[in-house]
């Protein structure tokens, strides 16, 4: 059989590792950031008829450019926003790949304050350009001078800013978006794929966009949406800026029936999103729960919770997966990672640990 270095790879690829989230058949899967909680059933027959609609035209190419879900997504966004600020595709991460490939690119770089979301590097030396890690305060969090400092130092051709921040669930302040926008010659990305577990008053870098051409705003309909398995991420920013994603994309990226379903999935935002509210409430049991056993969770502000004071991170991970629970070992010292489940889920985690023993 033949291997991968026996084939002519780009160097820049070589001794590379994809993207490897355990996939396992285990009772309770809390690893990947996913909404446990099904589609409302009532939302599911909708979506249903709107696919059944689309899939009588399926022998056409879609509409090129999704003109009906660019409406809704913008409706949804709210700010003012018109269709010709919106843009999406097969996840938020190829809306990421969009940006790096119009903006990015071989001989330029990719800035991100580790540590944050590991698809980030992935993409930028996917599209050839250069990773360069920026640095955290002890708690993870960034003030706005170390920003503008570090972003002005590493001269980047596009920043990304994760808000709140993964795996750390780590909020990020308006003021130190404002920060790096200042300092950046490039575009800045502030990538808000878990914006609706934030505290309700919690301010959108949508508001920051008026007069940004270089600001764009990420999000993603897998999480509050439960739409991870439709694959359907979006961005706001200036018209301009949607302009050039259009010289990078591939015709018709966006199926007719991926547009169908997002769209009745978006004209049923209330119904929804009415699950968020119980995932943010199994988060915070999440949290109280493991400072009672002695462990320290990180403040979060997404769907999952960072916890450390973890003696062997990989003995502990093997111990709950051995229990029927799939948690997340995201590589930073002393530390996992859980997502927010449904009730039955977040007992189940809650209990299998309980059942290991307190942290020492």
């Amino acid at each position: 059989m033949t291997s991968l270095d026996e084939l002519p790879l780009r160097d820049d690829l070589r001794g590379l590792t994809p993207y490897g989230a355990p996939q396992a058949p285990l009772p309770v899967a809390l690893n990947v950031n996913e909404n446990t909680h099904p589609v409302p059933e009532a939302v599911v027959g909708e979506i249903l008829d709107d696919v059944a609609l689309a899939l009588s035209e399926v022998n056409r190419y879609p509409d090129r450019e999704f003109t009906e879900l660019r409406e809704a997504l913008a409706d949804y966004l709210g700010h003012g926003l018109t269709a010709d600020q919106v843009w999406a595709g097969n996840g938020s991460n190829e809306v990421l790949q969009h940006i790096m490939q119009a903006f990015a690119g071989p001989g330029r770089t990719v800035f991100g304050f580790a540590p944050t979301y590991s698809m980030y590097p992935l993409i930028a030396q996917g599209t050839g350009a250069q990773w360069v890690a920026g640095t955290r305060e002890d708690d993870y969090s960034i003030t706005p001078e170390s920003a503008a400092e570090q972003v002005a130092a590493a001269d980047p051709d596009v920043v990304l800013l994760c808000s709140p921040n993964n795996p750390t669930g780590t909020p990020l302040g308006l003021d130190v978006i404002e920060a790096v926008y200042a300092a950046a010659r490039g575009v800045v990305v502030v990538d808000e794929a878990y914006h609706e577990f934030a505290p309700k008053d919690a301010v959108s870098a949508l508001s920051l966009l008026p007069g940004s051409p270089r600001l764009a705003i990420s999000r993603t309909m897998s999480k509050a949406f439960a739409f991870a398995g439709a694959r359907v991420g979006y961005l706001a920013a200036d018209p301009a800026f949607i302009d050039a994603l259009r010289l990078v994309r591939l015709p018709y990226h966006l199926s007719a029936l991926t547009q169908a379903a997002a769209t009745a999935a978006l004209r049923n935002a209330g119904t929804m999103l009415q699950m968020v509210d119980e995932i943010v409430e199994q988060r915070d049991r999440i949290s109280a729960t493991l400072e009672a056993l002695g462990y320290r969770p990180h403040p979060s502000w997404s769907n999952f919770v960072l916890f450390g004071g973890v003696d062997d991170p990989k003995a502990l991970w093997r111990a709950l997966y051995d229990r029927g629970v799939l948690i997340r070992d995201v590589g930073i010292p002393g530390h996992l990672r859980v997502s927010a489940g449904t009730e039955s889920e977040t007992t189940a985690f809650l209990e299998a640990l309980a059942s290991i023993g307190s942290a020492s």
